[in-house]
């Protein structure tokens, strides 16, 4: 038997998906390796601390916008099945997680085939043959799904469906080439017990969260800690790339510079030598123009992250990566740039936006999920995008842009990805369509996805131009972009509105900061924004005979 779709993974992504699937009753199978929902976070993070936000109290009654300050609940039509129910915490445990990804299975009914492992995903029959698709884009790889694809089980087991959704998350290690690394432990099997590491001089390469979560833990136990890796370190309250170090993670920062024993090394690892019951690492500093300086340590403990594992697909439909090769390439909705009819879902989709973005994390992906949902029932099921006729007045479209900025959790926790689209048909009646993947766009509006439409603008929140360069905690920097803009500080997240007219930017209007995240003063957000859109409206005009 031949699905509409096969969804690999059951861990968060594969979950969403399947849940809007169930929902429609469309034909659909997930394939999971592991035993329950989330397999992947009954072992990580290794210490078992999440660094996903829940809060539970927020102030709001509105479950939008709480959704902006829950990073772990999945998207339902269930007001019950939210992870603030499952904890308290501000940085809730993994095993709380593991809880709500079961009861969400169960209470959304998602089919899910456990303890299935795929080992092969092959183009049409699974014979071999020539690659799989040379789509050139989104246009050309939406055009059709081919042959198909059959995808192997462990037990031999063939599944055919016309269309894959890879949504495994990265599960193969990031192992760096250095000699000798295969000496070192890793962190993704090492025993985190931190008496085992009692009066040791411990090494981690690697200077991301996993890293710092590993030397944190260790702190009142090891003698000195070391971390090292290459570049400088890049802070999460700074770069608003949660990915980067969180601050939750960085007392490690504090024992380095208050010159407690512990040492970040800016270099590289040139080789790990056995010497004695230890190891001899040599590291080449990049502060000191690439000095190499022989280091002696008892553990030496590899955390360098994650990457996607490729090695399922066949030659039939090899997937192209990038981000040397950690990622898949996609499309702006997910969809394999050379295999039509394979898409992936989840932190997989990260690539495109590699630690720009929340792409790869729940809080984001979700909506992502939802985006790609939305664009597969539209390609395969004649169901288009859903939209809101607002009528032809200026005023109703500076009102449903406000109200969204002001409620939407999509539009916040996609900053810059996902947008809302005012349209502007050729009789000048306008509509709105919400969270449409921002490098979609382009496409979709030339390929008439929308129906006809004379001019567009994308709505997003976004953080300002060169706001990862700047300490957000300097006065003076505020106040000098307050003098060189004229106003307020603008490289907080903020709205912002671009219009287009057949296919071409025309302008853009950003909407002022605020420190409550409420853009909806008429004198400082509204009448701006109506001003600049009464304009752009009235150069489209449709001609009165």
């Amino acid at each position: 038997m031949a699905h509409d779709y096969l969804i690999i993974g059951a861990g968060p992504a594969g979950l969403q998906l399947a849940a809007s699937l169930e929902r429609d009753g469309a034909d659909y199978v997930v394939l999971e390796r592991g035993s329950v929902p989330g397999a992947f976070f009954t072992r990580f993070p290794r210490h078992r601390q999440l660094i996903s936000i829940n809060k539970v109290h927020t102030g709001y009654d509105d479950p939008e916008l709480r959704l902006r300050m829950d990073w772990n609940s999945l998207l339902s039509d269930d007001p019950e099945l939210l992870f603030t129910r499952y904890s308290p915490r501000y940085f809730p445990k993994a095993d709380d997680l593991v809880r709500y990804l079961a009861d969400y299975a169960a209470r959304t009914g998602v089919r899910v085939r456990y303890d299935t492992t795929v080992t092969r995903i092959s183009r049409g029959g699974g014979d071999g043959g020539p690659a799989g698709g040379s789509g050139d884009g989104d246009s050309a790889a939406g055009g059709g799904d081919g042959a198909g694809f059959a995808v192997t089980d462990h037990t031999g087991t063939v599944w055919h469906a016309k269309r894959v959704v890879v949504a495994t998350g990265v599960s193969r290690p990031n192992v760096p080439t250095v000699p000798g690394v295969e000496l070192a432990e890793r962190y993704d099997t090492f025993d985190p017990d931190p008496e085992s590491f009692t009066d040791q001089r411990v090494l981690i390469i690697g200077r991301g969260n996993s890293a710092f979560e590993t030397a944190d833990s260790l702190m009142e136990t090891a003698a000195v800690i070391h971390l090292v890796g290459s570049g400088s370190l890049r802070l999460a309250w700074k770069s608003h790339y949660v990915g980067h170090l969180r601050a939750v993670n960085n007392n490690f920062l504090d024992s380095y510079q208050l010159k407690s024993q512990n040492a970040l090394l800016d270099g590289r690892v040139l080789e790990i030598r056995r010497e004695g019951d230890g190891f001899c690492v040599p590291v080449s500093f990049e502060r000191v123009d690439e000095v190499v300086k022989d280091l002696h340590y008892d553990r030496v403990i590899v955390a360098t992250g994650f990457r996607f594992d490729a090695s399922v697909f066949d030659v039939t439909c090899v997937p192209e990566l990038i981000v040397d090769g950690r990622f898949p390439a996609l499309t702006p909705v997910g969809e394999s740039v050379n295999v039509p009819g394979l898409y992936f879902a989840g932190t997989l989709t990260q690539g495109p936006d590699f630690k720009k973005s929340t792409t790869g994390f729940i809080h984001g992906f979700r909506y992502a999920v939802r985006a790609l949902h939305r664009v597969l029932r539209s390609r395969h099921h004649g169901e288009a995008w859903p939209v809101t006729e607002l009528g032809e007045a200026a005023e109703r479209a500076a009102d449903a842009v406000v109200a969204r900025v002001n409620r939407s959790s999509a539009l916040w926790q996609q900053f810059a990805v996902l947008g809302d689209l005012l349209l502007v048909d050729p009789d000048g009646t306008l509509r709105y369509a919400e969270e449409v993947p921002v490098r979609h766009v382009p496409d979709a509006v030339d390929a008439g996805d929308f129906g006809p439409v004379d001019a567009h603008a994308v709505i997003t929140l976004e953080y300002g131009a060169d706001h990862d360069r700047v300490d957000p905690f300097d006065v003076t920097a505020a106040r000098k972009s307050q003098q060189d803009t004229g106003g307020l500080d603008g490289r907080y997240l903020h709205p912002v509105v671009r219009w287009y007219r057949a296919g071409e930017f025309v302008a853009e209007h950003h909407m002022t900061e605020n420190l409550e995240n409420e853009w909806d003063s008429e004198e400082f957000h509204r009448a701006p924004l109506l001003a600049f859109l009464a304009d752009r409206l009235a150069a489209v005009a449709p001609v009165t005979p």
